[in-house]
C-alpha cells in the first residue's frame, strides 16, 4: 500500500504530459517550420504565446492536436483550469484516447474543485489507460508506459476519493463512490470513503440502502470502523437488538486491537479509538438493556462511561442507560446502593439538553418514589 501512495504522490506531482504523441511532419511546410521553431524555442512564455498562435494560424494541421496539448500543460502548470480543459477538449478531437491530456484534463477539474467535472474525466482517463493496458505486448511495447497507465488507472480511484472529501453535497459524494466501486470493487481508496458515503445516503433520504451497502462493506472488509458504527446505528433505529450487538461487539474488538493506519496521526488516532469505543460500548448497552440483561449492561455502559465524558451528545445517553440498568438490577435485587447509583445517573443525564432528557427527569422522579423518604 505504501508503494501504490508513492507512485500516486509522484503521479499527482507531473506537471504535465509525460510520454509524448507528436505526429511527424514536414520541416518545409509553413505549418512544419513553425513546429520547428517552437521546439527550439527555450522560453516558456515566448513558446506558449507561439503555440497559440500556431493553433489560430493553422487549426486543421495535423499538429493541431500537438499543439493543443502543449498549451494544456502550460495552461495546467499556471492554474488556468478552464484554459486548460479546453485546450485538452481540442487535443482530443484530434487525438482520441490520448491517456495524457486526459489526465490533465482530471487534474483541471481537481484544480476546480469541481466534482461532476472529476467523475467525467477520471471516468475518461480510466478508460484510455485501460485500453493502452489491456493493448500492451510484452518484448515490444514500452515497459514504462505500461506502469505510467497503471499508475494513471488507479490514480483516477484516488482522484475521486479525495474529490469526495473535499464536498459537502451528499449527492455528489454519492456518486464518486458509487464510481470508484463500480471501477475497482477492491480499491484501496473505497473503505475509506465508505463511511462517508453511508452517511451521504443518510443525509439523501436513502437510509435503507445505506444499510444494505453498510452489510455489504462489512462481507468486504469486516474490521473497518467506520462502517461497523454506521451498521450498528443503523440497527438501533431498525430496534434490530441482535445485529446492533453483533456490530457493536465487533466494532469494540476492532478499535481494541486495530494498528493506527499510516496517514493518522497519534493523537488524532487515539482521539478516535476513544471515541468509537465509546460509541461501542453505549450501543452495546442499548441492546442489553432492550434484552433486560442488565448486567451486561451496567458492565459495557460503565466501560464506556470515561470514553465520552468530553461527548456532549452521547454522555447523556450513556447516563440515561446505566440510570435504567442500575435501577432494574437493584429492585430485582433489593440493593438500594445500585437504585441510588441509578437516581445519581439519571440526575446527571436529566440536567444535560438530549433526545432522553425529558425521558431522564421523569426517571428521576420514578426511581426518588422508589427509594422514599430515606432518599
Amino acid at each position: 500500500m505504501k508503494s501504490v501512495l508513492l507512485a500516486l504522490a509522484v503521479l499527482a506531482a507531473l506537471p504535465g504530459a509525460v510520454f509524448s504523441r507528436q505526429k511527424s511532419f514536414d520541416p518545409n511546410t509553413p505549418d512544419g517550420a513553425m513546429i520547428g521553431s517552437i521546439q527550439k524555442e527555450s522560453d516558456p512564455a515566448h513558446k506558449q504565446t507561439m503555440l497559440e498562435e500556431f493553433v489560430k494560424t493553422y487549426p486543421d494541421s495535423s499538429q493541431a492536436g500537438w499543439a493543443w496539448g502543449q498549451l494544456q500543460t502550460a495552461y495546467l502548470q499556471s492554474q488556468q483550469y478552464d484554459k486548460a480543459m479546453e485546450a485538452g477538449n481540442k487535443a482530443l478531437a484530434t487525438d482520441s484516447g490520448n491517456t495524457e491530456v486526459a489526465y490533465n484534463n482530471l487534474k483541471a477539474a481537481e484544480g476546480k474543485n469541481d466534482p461532476d467535472a472529476v467523475l467525467k474525466w477520471s471516468a475518461e482517463t480510466s478508460r484510455d489507460a485501460r485500453k493502452e493496458i489491456e493493448a500492451f505486448k510484452p518484448g515490444t511495447d514500452d515497459k514504462a508506459r505500461l506502469d505510467y497507465a497503471k499508475q494513471v488507472d488507479t490514480y483516477t480511484e484516488y482522484s475521486e476519493y479525495a474529490t469526495s472529501l473535499k464536498t459537502t453535497d451528499s449527492a455528489k459524494i454519492i456518486s464518486l463512490v458509487e464510481s470508484i466501486e463500480q471501477r475497482n470493487p477492491q480499491s484501496p481508496y473505497l473503505g475509506k470513503a465508505y463511511g462517508r458515503y453511508l452517511n451521504a445516503l443518510q443525509q439523501n433520504g436513502q437510509n435503507d440502502k445505506a444499510g444494505t451497502a453498510a452489510e455489504q462493506e462489512l462481507q468486504r472488509d469486516a474490521s473497518n470502523e467506520d462502517v461497523l458504527v454506521f451498521a450498528a446505528s443503523y440497527n438501533m433505529q431498525k430496534n434490530n437488538q441482535d445485529k446492533l450487538l453483533t456490530y457493536a461487539t465487533k466494532l469494540s474488538e476492532v478499535m481494541q486491537t486495530k494498528p493506527k493506519p499510516d496517514e493518522v496521526s497519534d493523537a488524532d488516532w487515539q482521539k478516535k479509538k476513544e471515541t468509537m469505543l465509546g460509541l461501542a460500548y453505549w450501543m452495546q448497552g442499548v441492546s442489553y438493556n432492550g434484552q433486560h440483561q442488565f448486567a451486561q449492561a451496567d458492565k459495557a455502559l460503565r466501560q464506556g462511561l470515561p470514553l465520552v465524558k468530553t461527548n456532549n451528545q452521547v454522555l447523556p445517553m450513556v447516563l440515561f442507560q446505566l440510570g435504567v440498568a442500575d435501577f432494574e438490577l437493584g429492585k430485582a435485587s433489593k440493593n438500594r446502593a445500585m437504585i441510588q447509583d441509578a437516581l445519581k445517573f439519571s440526575q446527571q443525564s436529566a440536567a444535560l439538553k438530549s433526545p432522553v432528557q425529558t425521558d431522564a427527569q421523569n426517571n428521576v422522579k420514578a426511581i426518588s418514589r422508589e427509594l422514599g423518604p430515606r432518599h
